[in-house]
C-alpha cells in the first residue's frame, strides 16, 4: 500500500469512525457535548484515540506507525470537516511514546481557531453536569469518558434503594461518580490519592450547585484508598452506597494475580461497610482481568463479608466505546451494580 492510499483509508475509516457517534452528539436526551470519536482497534485504526471534550479535541497516536506529519494533518482535516472544533491538541501517553520510540509531540495545538490565543481548556458536559476540563492536566486523555453511561446509571440505582443516603465514591478522580451521586444522595464523600484531582473535584462542586440535591453534604479525603477502607471498615463506618472506581491494577498479564488481591481487598471493605440492601457500583479498567475473573473476585470478596449479594446490572464501557467481539480488549471496562443484603 502506498502512502497516500494508506490517508485515503485513514480518511474512511476515520470518517465512519466519527459518523458513527453523530446521533450521540446531536442528540438533546443526553445532555452531553463530550465524546470518544475514535477507538483504536475498535474503529479499525490501531493506535489512534479521539476525545471530544466540548470544544476541544484530543488525540493520541499509540503506535510508531502513526507518528508521521502527513497522518497528523490527516486527522486534524477529517476532524474539522466533521465537528468543527475551536481546538485540536496532541496528549500523547508517556509509557506507550517511549516504549514505541516515538517523536516527542509540539507544544502548540495541531489546530486552533485563533492561533494566537489558542483555547487549551473548557467546560464540557455529562448528563448535564459541569466539568473543568485543562489539556495539560489529568489521566487518559483528561477525563474518563468511558464511564459516562455508567455515573448515569448510578445516581439511578441510588436514587431506587437509598434516596437521601450516605455516599462514599473510591478513587473519584475529578468527582465523575460522586457528583452524579450527589443529586440523590444526602452525604457523599469522595476519596483519591491526588490532591490535584481532589482540587479539580472541588472546582466541580462549585460548578454544579444548582444541579445537585439542595441539602447535599459533599466532602473530599486525601489519601489512599486501601488504608482509608481499612480504617473505616474497623471503625464500623457505614454507607447506604459505595462505588469503587479504581485505576487499572494490572497493565500486564504478570500483574495479575496482585490485582486480583487488591479488587478483592476493596470489595470486601466496600461490603463490609454497606448498610442492609446498600448500592455497591464496582468497576474494573484492567483487560487483563476478564470479566468471569474479576466476577469471580467479587463473588469471593461477598463470601469472605458474609453478605448475600444480588446483580442488578452487569455494564460496561459508554457506547462511544465500542466492543469487537473478537478483539477481547475492546471489552476492558466491567461494571456490577450490585444490592448488598
Amino acid at each position: 500500500m502506498t502512502n497516500d492510499q494508506w490517508l485515503d483509508l485513514l480518511d474512511r475509516r476515520l470518517v465512519n469512525s466519527i459518523g458513527r457517534r453523530l446521533p450521540e452528539l446531536h442528540s438533546d436526551k443526553l445532555k452531553s457535548d463530550s465524546f470518544r470519536l475514535c477507538f483504536s482497534e475498535a474503529d479499525e485504526i490501531p493506535g489512534l484515540v479521539i476525545d471530544k471534550y466540548a470544544d476541544l479535541v484530543i488525540i493520541q497516536l499509540l503506535t510508531k506507525g502513526l507518528d508521521s506529519p502527513a497522518v497528523r494533518d490527516k486527522i486534524v482535516s477529517v476532524v474539522r470537516q466533521q465537528i468543527n472544533p475551536v481546538s485540536i491538541l496532541e496528549r500523547p501517553d508517556p509509557r506507550i511514546r517511549e516504549l514505541e520510540g516515538m517523536s516527542a509531540p509540539s507544544p502548540v495545538p495541531l489546530y486552533a481557531a485563533d492561533p494566537n490565543n489558542p483555547l487549551t481548556a473548557t467546560q464540557f458536559r455529562l448528563n448535564g453536569l459541569a466539568f473543568h476540563y485543562d489539556a495539560n492536566a489529568g489521566q487518559k486523555t483528561g477525563a474518563f469518558l468511558d464511564q459516562h453511561a455508567n455515573y448515569k446509571a448510578a445516581a439511578d440505582w441510588a436514587s431506587i434503594l437509598s434516596p437521601g443516603g450516605r455516599a462514599l465514591d473510591v478513587c473519584t478522580y475529578q468527582s465523575g461518580f460522586a457528583l452524579h451521586l450527589a443529586r440523590v444522595s444526602g452525604r457523599v464523600t469522595g476519596i483519591d490519592s491526588s490532591r490535584a484531582s481532589l482540587e479539580v473535584a472541588d472546582r466541580n462542586l462549585a460548578a454544579n450547585r444548582d444541579q445537585l440535591r439542595s441539602d447535599v453534604e459533599v466532602d473530599w479525603v486525601e489519601g489512599d484508598a486501601f488504608h482509608i477502607l481499612r480504617d473505616w471498615s474497623s471503625a464500623k463506618e457505614q454507607f447506604d452506597t459505595i462505588v469503587l472506581d479504581p485505576p487499572a491494577f494490572a497493565k500486564s498479564k504478570r500483574a495479575v494475580e496482585g490485582a486480583l488481591r487488591g479488587y478483592k481487598e476493596l470489595n470486601l471493605r466496600a461490603m463490609q461497610m454497606l448498610k442492609p440492601h446498600g448500592l455497591l457500583v464496582t468497576c474494573s479498567c484492567s483487560h487483563h482481568v476478564s470479566l468471569s475473573d474479576f466476577e469471580a473476585i467479587v463473588t469471593a470478596a461477598a463470601a469472605d463479608a458474609h453478605r448475600r449479594v444480588r446483580l442488578l446490572a452487569r455494564r460496561g464501557a459508554a457506547p462511544d466505546h465500542p466492543v469487537v467481539l473478537n478483539i477481547p480488549e475492546t471489552e476492558y471496562l466491567k461494571c456490577f451494580i450490585l444490592e448488598v443484603e
